[in-house]
């Protein structure tokens, strides 16, 4: 694995990597890290059907939006970004005076992240992550909450990783749909990544998914066209001791 790109190591017991995820293989091919190097597309998602979902490469690459400044108006405190990208969000944290840590499975898009003044780790979320149960917000943004295809275990994953009294907020689609399929990142050009699961949810399918998992719905809101939601994990059956007060990720 290659070695994790960081502007500031968050712990110097930061456990070591362990992959799990499925399909973060795919997301170190060439075309989306080829992608995230020039700052602009075009990038898809194909499923088998052929059918195409394109990627913006260009606002994820570019600065924050209004639609970006609503979610950080929600962050508090120390804040893990999972799927980070190239890392505007976490850059725009930390500038701001947050802990901010994004993760991404692409050493590409962590590099990107740490040139743009943030922290990031090339992991998976559902590897072992420093600071689990200590962040105050986590983020699911830019579609990622389709990361490995199965929202409901991913938004397990992210209860656990929260702090007592952590939020999480989330991005769904533009659509009201509710997916699982298997993909591949296009370029457009004829290059083909290796096929992976994801996920897609609309904002009624993601609030369903967050019910049915225990959590609670604090609020939510569109803006530019693009659906959010902020959420609460409900209480952890066999929960460890919190950590002590003051504790930093």
């Amino acid at each position: 694995m290659t070695t994790p790109a960081t502007s500031t190591p968050p712990s110097a017991s930061t456990p070591a990597p362990a992959p799990r995820a499925a399909g973060g293989q795919a997301w170190r091919a060439d075309p989306y890290a080829l992608a995230l190097r020039a700052g602009r597309g075009p990038l898809f998602l194909r499923r088998p059907d052929g059918w195409l979902l394109p990627l913006d490469v260009e606002r994820w690459c570019a600065g924050t939006d209004a639609a970006d400044e609503s979610v950080l108006a929600r962050c508090h405190g120390a804040v893990l970004d999972i799927g980070c990208g190239p890392g505007r969000l976490v850059a725009a944290l930390a500038g701001r005076g947050h802990r901010a840590l994004g993760i991404d499975v692409t050493p590409a898009a962590v590099t990107r992240t740490a040139r743009r003044g943030g922290t990031a780790l090339c992991r998976s979320v559902f590897d072992p992550l420093p600071g689990e149960r200590r962040w105050d917000t986590a983020l699911l943004i830019d579609g990622n909450i389709g990361i490995g295809g199965d929202p409901a275990a991913l938004l397990e994953r992210t209860a656990d990783l929260l702090a007592p009294g952590g939020r999480l907020v989330a991005e769904a689609a533009p659509v009201e749909v509710d997916e699982r399929c298997e993909v591949r990142l296009d370029d457009g050009r004829g290059t083909l990544g290796a096929p992976f699961p994801w996920a897609r949810v609309g904002l009624r399918a993601l609030l369903g998914h967050a019910e049915a998992a225990g959590w609670r719905t604090v609020r939510s809101w569109t803006l530019a066209g693009r659906p959010f939601a902020e959420l609460a994990p409900g209480p952890r059956r066999g929960a460890a001791a919190p950590a002590p007060a003051g504790a930093a990720p």
